[in-house]
């Protein structure tokens, strides 16, 4: 899908000259605090991406998911030393229904950012980050480990995994997130996975669903080559990868209740500030 007047920077909060340091910058005290919390903080990069470095909302969302791939990659080849299949069998059935149900919504998802307008894209994403901030600060007040909702039955977990799958595979193709922030807490409360297990198993269900939903946007000219890769895609990336290793380093120090609790009401109000107050971000002319 060429590039349209609306696909371009509408406007920029930084000059493109500063945007690979300030998209390292930012994303390193995004990746700590995701690491924090056990997630990648692609959630917080979008309105980083859509505010402080100007991109379009689609154009955001097409970066992030692209950002969110390399995340995921990386925290995969970190824990791969340690990343055992035992653990995570008992979850098979349903992390593969859930893979399969995300991977539909994936080609739905990235069809629909394709076809919505800037403005109406801003207010779903505006819906979906207000949800995402709204579960951090419930999560943040239940206990991390709770009886499995979800009967031990294989009919009722391909069922149940399904329908899960198909929110989180919509969820993450049209905010380019690798969904985490929603898969960590279904495993948990649905299936009783432990945190640490979910958390392994949130990665291998996300791989699939971010690589469609990087193939999709590359299918639909979302991208601008070069350009974007030197500016955003390697300093975020390299800046959230960095950040995430210091957050798992980190963990324990802070209260995650209390971190995700804090998280979540300032994604809601960044989400609300950048896809809700207009975007009139011109601070000067693009050098």
């Amino acid at each position: 899908m060429p590039n349209t007047p609306e696909d371009t920077d509408a406007s920029i909060r930084v000059h493109t000259h500063s945007r690979p340091c300030y998209a390292f910058g930012v994303a390193i005290p995004i990746g700590v605090l995701g690491g924090l919390i056990g997630l990648g903080g692609a959630e917080f990069r979008l309105p980083i991406l859509a505010g402080l470095l100007g991109y379009t909302a689609r154009r955001a969302v097409a970066l992030n998911v692209v950002i969110s791939l390399i995340t995921v990659l990386a925290s995969l080849a970190i824990r791969g030393r340690t990343l055992t299949l035992m653990p995570i069998m008992p979850l098979l059935l349903p992390m593969m229904a859930m893979i399969a149900g995300a991977i539909i919504t994936a080609f739905i998802g990235t069809a629909l950012v394709g076809r919505l307008s800037n403005e109406r894209l801003e207010q779903v994403i505006l819906v979906f980050l207000i949800l995402i901030g709204g579960l951090l600060i419930i999560e943040g007040f239940l206990p991390t480990q709770l009886p499995a909702l979800i009967p031990d039955d294989p009919v009722w977990q391909v069922m149940t995994g399904v329908l899960f799958g198909l929110v989180i595979g919509l969820v993450s193709s049209m905010l380019g997130v690798a969904g985490g922030e929603l898969i960590i807490p279904t495993l948990i409360f649905a299936y009783g996975a432990e945190i640490k297990v979910a958390g392994s198993a949130s990665l291998l269900i996300s791989l699939p669903t971010v690589l469609i939903g990087v193939v999709r946007y590359l299918s639909q000219r979302a991208y601008q080559g070069r350009r974007d890769l030197n500016d955003t895609i390697a300093p975020m990336g390299v800046g959230s990868v960095i950040g995430a290793v210091i957050g798992g380093l980190l963990v324990g120090v802070i209260s995650s209740a209390i971190l995700k609790i804090g998280l979540g009401i300032i994604l809601i109000w960044s989400a609300s500030r950048i896809f809700h107050h207009g975007r009139d971000r011109t601070i000067g002319p693009v050098r």
